[in-house]
């Protein structure tokens, strides 16, 4: 590919319950990333409550640019382009991220991207934190053929890249995605919300073996189930509490994250070799996961791409980064856009 232009983007991330803001150069140096979090809000449902979302990006999201434009040290008028997450998500949290992104689009006379939150998932792996490396080298960026596992609270997905922006999709899960597992499961082990960081501390403690949990076997190789996981966890549960009032919670919890890790590791692996990938790259809500994150650095066949920690759950970081790509490739978007709540990434 010729080289990119280079271009300064400020992006605005609303889909869920995080209001965040991000400038990226370039599409990989990080300037600034605000998230202002609205986990605590939602815990008391046990969910993200769509109503309360929207509600808090309306007072959060004047804030959050301003803070991030401070912490880059930049005014808008030094901005190139304006990204914004189009969906999927809540259509009333993305309303919200969309309008804003489309007043300072207009009101600069900036041109504006629409983009897509699971692609930008997948761009987290370019970001880099610009101010933090001091001197140190640039880490290199993601190399194609790239094999990229997308797996988060809503979605789980095997997609190969030849080259920016072109995804063909090879499986996804037929039922439950793998964040929404772990979700399900903590509240059937009395765990608290949000489910993927307390079934992993619970894990820390226990016996990945002492529970054979199942690893659905499916005609398509590289789609994926959980549902059938999540409901021999269940009768499990059930079982322990008929015959004793102990529950081995640690036990359980450590023995499920080991089902959902080897799926995803081996299925991510097998699609690696068939499709003769370069890289690995693991993105979204999940890859977060220590054991996940181990499972795919210590295999030694295919460099792996995992971003920071910071970057695996829903930020602007992400979306700056694909929003670059887009823009620098000529894919705009224009002010008649509208928030597409269902979007596809292969759309």
């Amino acid at each position: 590919m010729t080289s990119l232009p280079p271009a300064r983007i400020l992006a605005i991330e609303t889909s869920c319950d995080e209001t965040a803001c991000a400038v990226i150069e370039n599409g990989r140096a990080l300037l600034a990333s605000t998230v202002a979090s609205q986990m605590e809000l939602h815990a008391r449902f046990g969910g993200v409550y769509p109503e309360v979302a929207s509600r808090q990006h309306v007072l959060s999201i004047v804030p959050v640019v301003e803070q991030t434009l401070a912490q880059a040290n930049i005014t808008l008028s030094e901005v190139d382009a304006i990204a914004v997450t189009r969906g999927p998500g809540l259509a009333g949290s993305l309303v919200v991220g969309m309008n804003m992104a489309k007043g300072l689009a207009l009101g600069l006379n900036l041109p504006i991207v629409g983009v897509n939150h699971l692609e930008g998932h997948i761009y987290s792996a370019w970001v880099y934190d610009s101010p933090a490396l001091r001197g140190d080298a640039i880490p290199p960026e993601p190399q194609f053929p790239l094999m990229a596992l997308l797996v988060s609270g809503g979605h789980t997905e095997l997609n190969l890249m030849t080259e920016h922006l072109t995804y063909k999709r090879l499986g996804s899960t037929l039922d439950d995605a793998a964040g929404e597992a772990f979700d399900k499961v903590a509240r059937l082990l009395s765990l608290p919300y949000p489910g993927g960081p307390s079934i992993q501390r619970a894990a820390e403690r226990g016996d990945p073996a002492r529970f054979k949990f199942p690893r659905a076997r499916l005609d398509s190789p590289y789609d994926f189930s959980f549902s059938g996981l999540k409901t021999a966890v269940l009768y499990t549960v059930n079982d322990l509490k008929k015959e004793s009032k102990y529950l081995p919670v640690e036990d359980l919890a450590a023995s499920f994250q080991a089902a959902v890790v080897e799926t995803l590791f081996e299925k991510t692996m097998q699609a690696a070799r068939e499709f003769k990938a370069r890289e690995i790259l693991v993105a979204g809500g999940v890859s977060a996961n220590r054991a996940l994150r181990e499972a795919f650095q210590s295999q030694t066949e295919f460099r792996v791409n995992i971003p920071a920690l910071s970057l695996c759950t829903d930020n602007a970081a992400m979306i700056a980064a694909a929003g670059y790509y887009r823009y620098a490739l000529g894919h705009l978007s224009g002010l008649e856009m509208d928030v597409q709540p269902t979007w596809a990434l292969s759309d």
